[in-house]
């Protein structure tokens, strides 16, 4: 059993080594730095007074100038512009300097454009206020060259609201230029993508700033796709995720990889499925704050769908739409396949077992097809014993004929995880594949992984036997 991701350094140490460069990636690989400023803004208050000093220098503002002592501020004079609902701050000299005198202002445009988005159209909570930390009331947006040091940008908690301990006001830097040079992509698209995921996060500060991580990355990278969708740099973090990795679970924020950027696929397909106000409806049962309920992220996830049908039931529909995304996702030609354990099945080999054994919120897919003439009207009977229904448990058919049509539906479980079903198998049929799939949400929480709710999964390592024998 593989162990959970933890987090194994200091907040201060990660926050330092993310925001110095020191990190060993560079700007495509994208350190998560506003969850690093989180967690380290959620542990400022134990560090003591050196730490807290330290942390207080990391989270500060770049016109903390000469007062920030890790020489991160300003070093010129800062300028501001607002526009109706952000003030942006640059320099007009040093290396902090944009490329060129229009950039402030196509920032502005593109924030707003953000803002009209993610507020005004989808419905999202504001970012908490400020007061006048910037000068104003105005959500404030700074200019600094971060990409030098392997970041696109980042937005920091600053402040816990009054009587709302879970939510907090922040700002947000971008980088100064989004230069091709550095991001490998026209400045303009990076920017987009860019001021699209950073913006969700302060929005996301408005909600509970403190949620699971994976729902805070994987939201926020789903939001790219929904506001600059042809710019397509989340594409890159496919193959990190269940598109490409089915038996890495779901909700794991992995430490030393990407895993919770490449599932926002799985915000995609529950968006085109069930509406694109489900993604919304999770984060107002994760939120805090006007009598929201604070589910942690798989809780939030299980109740928003369970007069859907449930999550079992969504997440194997999930993990079986994968398996052809070219039909589940409008870009979905280019997006990666998982793998498939491959059984073939013939007059004289009329029968095959395969037992797996499934992490939460995990899945594996089996895929049968006719080797050889069957006769016409050949069925084939399929079998499942799963765990109890209760922990998870859940299958769907997929059928594709030689003529091309796919038809999907699920094989029902009862109470104890049992589930049989019968297809035609003969020669119009190209293949039969079941998806095994284990969407348990249990936890004992707080246990300081990285997974939903910190916690220990219940559920880990569960058997599943799939039977397929031709009928005679």
């Amino acid at each position: 059993m593989r162990a959970p991701d933890r987090r194994d350094d200091p907040p201060l140490v990660v926050a330092s080594k993310v925001l110095s460069g020191q990190a060993g990636q560079d700007a495509r690989d994208r350190p998560e730095a506003t969850l690093a400023l989180r967690d380290l803004f959620l542990a400022r208050p134990t560090l003591g007074d050196v730490g807290g000093r330290f942390a207080g220098g990391l989270l500060a503002r770049p016109t903390a100038g000469a007062g920030d002592p890790f020489a991160d501020g300003y070093t010129a004079p800062a300028t501001r512009r607002c526009s109706a609902h952000f003030c942006l701050h640059w320099v007009r000299r040093g290396a902090d300097a944009p490329a060129t005198p229009a950039w402030p202002a196509a920032t502005l445009r593109v924030l707003e454009q953000v803002w009209r988005h993610h507020v005004d159209t989808l419905g999202y909570r504001a970012p908490d206020t400020d007061g006048r930390r910037g000068g104003n009331a105005k959500f404030d947006v700074y200019l600094k060259d971060v990409g030098s040091r392997g970041l696109y940008g980042y937005c920091a908690p600053e402040r816990r609201v009054a009587g709302q301990p879970q939510q907090a006001s922040g700002f947000c830097v971008l980088d100064d230029d989004f230069a091709r040079a550095q991001f490998g992509r026209a400045p303009m698209q990076t920017l987009r993508v860019t001021a699209a995921h950073e913006f969700f996060h302060a929005v996301q500060f408005a909600y509970d700033f403190t949620e699971d991580p994976w729902l805070l990355e994987s939201t926020a990278t789903w939001m790219e796709e929904r506001f600059a969708d042809g710019v397509d740099d989340n594409r890159a973090y496919l193959q990190f995720g269940q598109l490409a990795r089915p038996q890495v679970p779901l909700d794991l924020f992995e430490t030393g990889g990407y895993a919770h950027y490449g599932n926002w696929t799985f915000w995609e397909f529950l968006g085109r499925r069930y509406g694109i106000d489900v993604v919304r409806e999770v984060w107002r049962r994760a939120g805090t704050g006007g009598g929201l309920p604070d589910d942690y992220s798989t809780q939030a996830l299980a109740r928003v769908l369970a007069p859907r049908g449930g999550l079992p039931r969504a997440y194997a529909a999930y993990a079986a739409g994968n398996l052809d995304p070219a039909r589940t996702y409008p870009e979905g030609s280019v997006y990666p396949l998982p793998p498939v354990v491959p059984r073939r099945l013939s007059a004289t080999a009329r029968r095959t077992t395969v037992t797996t054994r499934l992490d939460h919120l995990t899945s594996r897919a089996v895929r049968l097809s006719p080797r050889g003439s069957l006769p016409r009207g050949q069925r084939l009977a399929l079998a499942l014993d799963a765990p109890d229904r209760s922990r998870g448990s859940a299958a769907y058919l997929v059928l594709t004929r030689a003529d091309g049509s796919v038809q999907q539906r699920q094989i029902r479980l009862n109470r104890r995880g049992f589930g049989k079903t019968r297809v035609r198998f003969d020669r119009s049929t190209t293949s039969v594949t079941v998806v095994l799939a284990n969407a348990s949400t249990r936890y004992r929480c707080d246990r300081g992984t990285t997974l939903a709710c910190e916690g220990t999964p219940l559920d880990q390592r569960r058997r599943f036997v799939f039977r397929a024998s031709l009928l005679r």
